[in-house]
C-alpha cells in the first residue's frame, strides 16, 4: 500500500462564525491551522465578502477556497482561475426541492387563502383548487435542486419541461430547452418552479412580458433568489388575478418590508428564506467540507467547483 498523503493545512474563518466546521475538516484528515500556514481555506460567512477579499489578498499562496453556500454571487467578482474554488452547490438539494414542492402544492391545492380564512366557507373551493397530478410543470434551472425536484415530482404523473443554460436531457423531464425558449414554454404551464443560479443573465428573468404568457391558473415557485422576478410586475399580476398565484421563499427586496403589497394579497404565500434552515445545513455542509478536504489530500477533483467563466 502507497504512504499516507499528509495532512494537509487547512484554515476555517472567519473565526467562530461556524466553529463546528472545524471539526468537519478534521474528520477529512486536515489539520485545522492559522490563514498564514494553511494552503486551503474554509470560509464560513455568506455575507463577508470584502472581508474574504483582504483575507486573500494578504495571502496569496492559498490554492483552494471552500465557499459555504450554493450561491456564489457575493464572491464573484473575485473567483479566479488562480485557486480552486469550490461551493455548496448540490448540497441543499434535497431540502430546497422538498420546500419548492411544499410551495408547489400549498399553491395549486389554494392553502394560500384558506390559510387566512376565520370561518368555514368552502363556496369558492372549486376555483382554488387545483391537482398537481398529471400538472404541466415548467422548471427553469438544471442543477441539483431541480434535478431532486424532478423525482419528487415523478410520483404526480407531472409532465415537466426543464429550462437551463445548455439543454441536454434530464432524467425526469420530458423535454429541456434553452433560454431562448423561455417564452415558448411558459404558456402552457401550470406551474413555474424556479431553481437556478444567480447571474447577471438571470436578473429579471421573469418580468412582465413573461407573467403575461402565465395562465390565470399558473402559479409561481421561487426557491433560488429573489431578484430572478420583477416584484412590481408581480404585485400587478397577482392584484389583477392575471395569474393563479405565487408561493415565493425568496423575494427581492429581502427581507420583505412590512407592509409590503405581497404581504396582504390572498393568492401570495410567503416564507422566509427556510427552504434550507441552518439545522439542516449544518450535516450537509460539514459531510462537504469533511469529503473535499478528504479528496484535497488526496490530489482529487474537488467536489461542488466554481466556473470562474460562469460564475456559479
Amino acid at each position: 500500500m502507497g504512504a499516507t498523503p499528509p495532512s494537509p493545512r487547512i484554515a476555517v474563518a472567519p473565526a467562530g462564525v461556524l466553529s463546528w466546521l472545524d471539526d468537519a475538516v478534521r474528520e477529512g484528515g486536515g489539520e485545522v491551522v492559522p490563514v498564514a500556514e494553511a494552503t486551503g481555506l474554509v470560509w464560513a460567512a455568506f455575507d463577508r465578502p470584502r472581508q474574504l477579499a483582504a483575507v486573500l489578498a494578504d495571502h496569496p499562496h492559498l490554492d483552494w477556497v471552500q465557499l459555504p453556500w450554493a450561491g456564489v454571487e457575493n464572491f464573484r467578482s473575485m473567483i479566479d482561475h488562480e485557486r480552486r474554488w469550490t461551493c455548496a452547490k448540490g448540497v441543499y438539494a434535497d431540502p430546497v426541492a422538498e420546500h419548492a414542492l411544499g410551495l408547489l402544492l400549498a399553491g395549486r391545492r389554494g392553502l394560500a387563502a384558506y390559510a387566512r380564512r376565520t370561518t368555514f366557507d368552502r363556496r369558492d373551493g372549486n376555483d382554488l383548487g387545483h391537482n398537481l397530478f398529471d400538472s404541466r410543470v415548467v422548471v427553469l434551472g438544471g442543477g441539483g435542486i431541480a434535478e431532486a425536484l424532478l423525482r419528487l415530482l415523478a410520483p404526480f404523473r407531472a409532465d415537466v419541461t426543464v429550462v437551463r443554460r445548455t439543454p441536454q436531457p434530464m432524467e425526469g423531464a420530458a423535454r429541456v430547452v434553452g433560454h431562448d425558449a423561455l417564452d415558448l414554454v411558459l404558456p402552457d404551464a401550470d406551474a413555474v418552479v424556479l431553481a437556478l443560479a444567480a447571474t447577471p443573465d438571470s436578473v429579471g428573468i421573469i418580468g412582465r412580458d413573461q407573467l403575461a404568457l402565465f395562465g390565470p391558473h399558473t402559479w409561481l415557485v421561487n426557491v433560488a433568489r429573489g431578484q430572478h422576478v420583477d416584484t412590481d410586475a408581480l404585485v400587478e399580476a397577482l392584484t389583477s388575478g392575471a395569474i393563479g398565484g405565487a408561493a415565493l421563499d425568496v423575494v427581492d427586496p429581502e427581507p420583505l418590508p412590512d407592509g409590503h403589497p405581497l404581504w396582504s394579497l390572498p393568492n401570495c404565500l410567503i416564507t422566509p428564506h427556510v427552504g434550507n434552515t441552518e439545522a439542516m445545513a449544518r450535516p450537509l455542509l460539514a459531510a462537504r467540507v469533511t469529503e473535499n478536504v478528504r479528496r484535497y489530500r488526496r490530489g482529487e477533483a474537488l467536489a461542488g467547483p466554481v466556473d470562474p467563466d460562469l460564475g456559479y
